[in-house]
């Protein structure tokens, strides 16, 4: 009997653990939703602008090097962990459903163009990250 359960756990729950695309989705959707959240604390803290770009597969910020609303973002950002240009970087295989908009913070925290939807997709999973228009709030 012993030798039928671990028998039956090794066909159900082994092929789990070797295909982890869901677990680096699953990472990849919270490392945007992290990012995207510091960026707008970022913007309200220094009081400028915080430009967010896309590509398919990562996503990098920039600040506007004075305040206003018209100003430009010519500043790279650092990350919390001392990095600058991309920010987040999606894993082998796993991207964006489709490339989200490019679009800024501005000094309240609100993003510039209207609510963002943002959509991450893995092989298996797929999660999708929102930015409310009014408050700038990031979710899923």
């Amino acid at each position: 009997m012993m030798m039928v359960i671990i028998g039956l756990l090794g066909v159900v729950v082994a092929p789990r653990f070797a295909d982890n695309d869901v677990f680096q989705s699953r990472g990849f959707a919270d490392q945007v939703q992290a990012s995207l959240r510091y960026a707008q604390k970022v913007a309200v803290a220094q009081r400028r602008n915080v430009c967010v770009a896309f590509t398919p597969s990562t996503l990098a910020a920039s600040a506007a090097s004075v305040s206003g609303a018209g100003s430009g973002c010519d500043t790279s950002l650092i990350t919390p962990s001392g990095q600058s240009g991309v920010w987040v970087a999606a894993p082998a295989g796993i991207q964006f459903s489709t490339t989200p908009s490019n679009f800024k913070f501005d000094a309240l925290g609100t993003p510039w163009v209207g609510a963002s939807s943002i959509g991450t997709s893995g092989v298996i999973a797929a999660t999708t990250i929102t930015i409310e228009a009014e408050t700038g709030y990031v979710h899923q």
